[in-house]
């Protein structure tokens, strides 16, 4: 179709493509069409992601902050250039949220202290922040496991969600839902998301896509309504909410060309599993992959949402897939308005055709859905995919034998797909009717993503037959999925650190790195919750879900997972009666709830600060210390590593969500000040904590420091002595970082492949910064957490011939032109004062905006200099 004549309002609109709406008279849009017609070159032959981030880049053009200089690079695809984006929203959950809400408080009252309005500090989009990192199954197998789970998180946490609800009432544009109604990514794709809306943009009603940033790596579960949204860190996400465009690379973006349909059996979390594996084998890191091809006509939005959570954990910024008429279904299923988002789609030529050949990859793929068998992942990350035998066959090498202690139906990756629960609610009646139970030591769990998941459940009668094999529910939150699992059946702790079992999860999750899920777990597998619920049965790794008997009936004849697993017409039923009315009632109930709102809180403009022990300490990234510039000159010279680590270092390793023990640096800490062991909480729940954190980081009870071989945890060695060797004896970290910085040695990190993968964990960043690193050299690293350091005033430094292993604990290393404008930096190793090695490096910084960044400290450093 083409756009109706007649100008509207005032802007540079420099391709004339502004134009009142199609039957909406009252509200404008930018016409890709038009602005195609009027030279911003072949719009239509990107893919649809970008052309999203064209519509905004032509509704945002101001001739300043956005140019035809970026529209134009845009539509020629010039991945070597960078262009503004304007997120229309930021999606926040409370672990990574109550940072950036702590950030912008401190920003405003430095704002104040500097003269500053506070206006200017104040958050210009809007803004919505999730509860559910919070919940922790402290109860399971119960009845009322969720309310009791419930009163604990509110007792737990009372502190922050105090704060929380003084924020709701000083921050412009902020909503938070409160705990025990869901997940951030579940309610995005049920509630929050509208894929088109109408937005104010100079003065005028826009109808425009809606885009978002959340501080959460599986934030791209919204890509499968064709949302273009990504996670980003705390500091970014800071940024954007006071009204900073983010600076982005444009990115390469990898076609997929989806065939075939999914077997029998074969559900989306088999899919999801496998596009990990072979797309981090592909090598997707920064780039967007997009989905296309008859094989995506055959996948639901819920099993698009499936795939597309897990794109993190190939590295890439998105998993996308273009709007269809199965997502204006999707939106009437969940009782959002679709008359208006499907007026927009068509009048944007963005309704997809299935196989679009003329549109411009910059690689393409191709997976045929048929192809895809049952498929669980691990032991370690989510990208090991293999089939239920190959983990048996593995797990029965090892010894000691491996015990399923944890089998948890958990995470929005899976509970937001009824197809997947409906097909672990049947197999778990068959189950029950052939009398089959799980073993004693097997921790069930089910926390759901969102209410609508527990109602299909419920009002098909399957919920009955999950609550006999232990799977009541014990929350609406993240639970197990990320390391909330709470403590293991009675026994089963002490059995594990005795030696005679090792303890194994399983779990439909999104991640399983080394520590994760439970300190006693030593291997954790990602499947979808009717294999959950078969390992449950099974209760030992060994057993080949898909072929050895998982139990035996009243007769003793044994029962294999063929036996249990449902037919696929039976399972289609369920989900066509029951499946729409509960998506409609959770959709368009209350996002907050009596008990929340009754919640007493401050009620003054300024916010009254805890102690140095306490949870909801002011911040101290917008002290003058930290927003200065930590490269201050041409070239660093005389660095030594605080931390020499190997490939795959992940979030966690540097800076945990675990509780924090009792002999840990930072358990000793809170000791030191009166706080009970019991109240020390998680690091998790310590997030605004500055001097616990300190104490966390790089503590992971996994990580392994190639200083201190043989010896786990936050462990490394000081600064060498006048003799040029570093002490023998290992020192806990951050007092190694002190030792650094009374010597005036520069502190470093070295590291291998893939440095910061998995969490969008904004803490990972600042306590680098905290600690005194001024840069990090890597072979490679992750997009969100380099993206961090650079926030932070960090200087990640990209250097692929440089192996750790090959270091020495007494080398040196002289950064030369770390300071410069240019991207090269020459990585010299100084070893008994002669240089062994030369190494060339690059500067990570993307572009001017992270440039100007460094300059000044990071993010928040930049801020201020504008202000002042």
């Amino acid at each position: 179709m083409s756009a109706t004549a007649g100008r509207v309002g005032e802007s540079n609109d420099s391709f004339d493509c502004v134009r009142s709406l199609p039957g909406h008279p009252d509200t404008v849009f930018a016409s890709l069409e038009l602005a195609e017609r009027h030279g911003a070159g072949d719009l239509h032959r990107l893919p649809y992601a970008l052309r999203i981030l064209a519509e905004n880049l032509l509704r945002h053009e101001d001739g300043q902050t956005v140019t035809t200089a970026h529209i134009k690079a845009l539509t020629a695809h010039d991945t070597s250039a960078s262009i503004p984006f304007h997120p229309e929203r930021i999606l926040l959950q409370d672990a990574s949220g109550l940072p950036v809400l702590a950030d912008l408080v401190a920003i405003r009252e430095r704002a104040i202290a500097e003269g500053v309005a506070p206006e200017v500090a104040s958050p210009a989009r809007r803004m919505g922040l999730v509860v559910d990192h919070a919940v922790e199954v402290d109860v399971a197998g119960r009845g009322n496991a969720a309310a009791q789970n419930l009163d604990r998180e509110y007792d737990r946490h009372a502190r922050r969600f105090r704060f929380l609800r003084w924020c709701e009432t000083q921050l412009s544009g902020l909503r938070v839902v409160p705990p025990g109604v869901g997940i951030c990514h579940q309610l995005n794709l049920e509630v929050l998301a509208d894929v088109v809306g109408v937005r104010k943009t100079g003065g005028r009603r826009f109808v425009a896509f809606d885009t978002m940033i959340g501080t959460d790596s599986h934030s791209t579960m919204i890509n499968a309504l064709g949302v273009v949204g990504w996670g980003v860190g705390g500091i970014e996400a800071t940024a954007a909410a006071l009204g900073q465009p983010l600076a982005i690379r444009i990115p390469e973006v990898v076609g997929v060309r989806l065939t075939g349909r999914m077997a029998p059996g074969v559900l989306a979390t088999d899919v999801a599993l496998r596009l990990a594996e072979m797309l981090r084998a592909h090598g997707v890191v920064e780039k967007i992959v997009e989905f296309h091809g008859d094989g995506v006509a055959a996948l639901s939005v819920a099993d698009r949402a499936t795939i597309a959570n897990m794109a993190p954990e190939y590295g890439a910024t998105m998993a996308y897939f273009p709007p269809d008429e199965r997502v204006l279904d999707y939106l009437r299923a969940t009782g959002r308005p679709a008359s208006l988002a499907e007026d927009y789609l068509r009048a944007q030529n963005m309704i997809t055709v299935r196989d679009p050949a003329e549109v411009r990859y910059t690689e393409r793929s191709e997976l045929d859905l048929s192809t895809i068998r049952r498929t669980m992942a691990g032991p370690a990350r989510p990208h090991q995919a293999a089939s239920p035998s190959a983990v048996a066959r593995e797990a029965g090498r090892e010894a000691p034998r491996g015990q399923v202690v944890i089998a948890a139906i958990t995470s929005c990756t899976n509970t937001a797909n009824p197809h997947t629960l409906v097909t672990a609610g049947l197999l778990a009646r068959r189950a029950r009717e052939l009398g089959l139970s799980t073993p004693s030591w097997v921790k069930t769990s089910f926390t759901p993503g969102s209410r609508s998941s527990a109602e299909i459940l419920r009002a098909s009668g399957l919920q009955r037959w999950l609550d006999e094999l232990g799977f009541q529910v014990a929350g609406f939150g993240c639970g197990t999925c990320m390391g909330n699992s709470g403590p293991l059946n009675a026994g089963v702790s002490e059995s594990l650190a005795a030696g005679n079992v090792r303890g194994v999860a399983v779990l439909s999750g999104n991640r399983n790195f080394p520590g994760r899920i439970h300190p006693d777990v030593t291997d954790s597998y990602l499947a979808s919750p009717p294999l959950v619920v078969a390992a449950a049965l099974a209760g030992d790794i060994a057993v080949d879900l898909d072929t050895d008997p998982l139990g035996h009936d009243q007769a003793g004849r044994p029962v294999r997972l063929a036996d249990l697993w449902p037919d696929p017409d039976e399972v289609d039923k369920v989900v066509g009666e029951f499946s729409s009315d509960a998506l409609r009632r959770a959709a368009t109930g209350a996002l907050t709830t009596d008990r929340w709102l009754s919640l007493p809180h401050s009620e003054g403009p300024t916010y009254e600060w805890e102690d140095e022990s306490g949870s909801i300490r002011r911040p101290p990234f917008a002290d003058a210390s930290l927003t200065r510039p930590v490269v201050d000159g041409d070239d660093i010279l005389g660095a030594q590593a605080l931390l020499v680590l190997g490939d795959d270092i992940t979030t966690d390793h540097i800076s945990p969500v675990a509780r924090i023990s009792r002999d840990s640096a930072a358990g000793e800490w809170l000791a030191e000040r009166a706080v009970g062991a019991p109240d020390f909480g998680s690091f998790a729940s310590r997030r605004l904590n500055h001097d616990v954190m300190l104490r966390g980081g790089f503590a992971n009870v996994r990580l392994e420091n190639l200083l201190v071989p043989g010896r786990r945890g936050g462990w490394t060695r000081t600064v060498c002595t006048p003799s040029g060797e570093r002490p023998a004896e290992p020192v806990p970290v951050h007092e190694a970082a002190e030792a650094f910085v009374r010597a005036g040695v520069p502190a470093i990190v070295v590291a291998g492949h893939r440095y910061g993968t998995g969490s969008a964990r904004d803490w990972a960043a600042k306590v680098t910064r905290l600690l005194g690193i001024r840069v990090v050299v890597a072979r490679g690293f992750e997009r969100i957490h380099r993206t961090n350091l650079v926030a932070l005033g960090v200087l990640p430094i990209e250097c692929p011939s440089l192996d750790p292993a090959s270091l020495a604990p007494a080398d040196r290393f002289d950064l030369l032109g770390a300071g410069t404008d240019a991207p090269g930096v020459e990585v010299r190793i100084v070893r008994d004062g002669q240089v062994v090695a030369r190494h060339e490096g690059r500067k990570r910084l993307d572009n001017d905006v992270e440039r100007a960044w460094l300059r000044h400290g990071g993010i928040i450093g930049h801020l201020i200099a504008e202000w002042t």
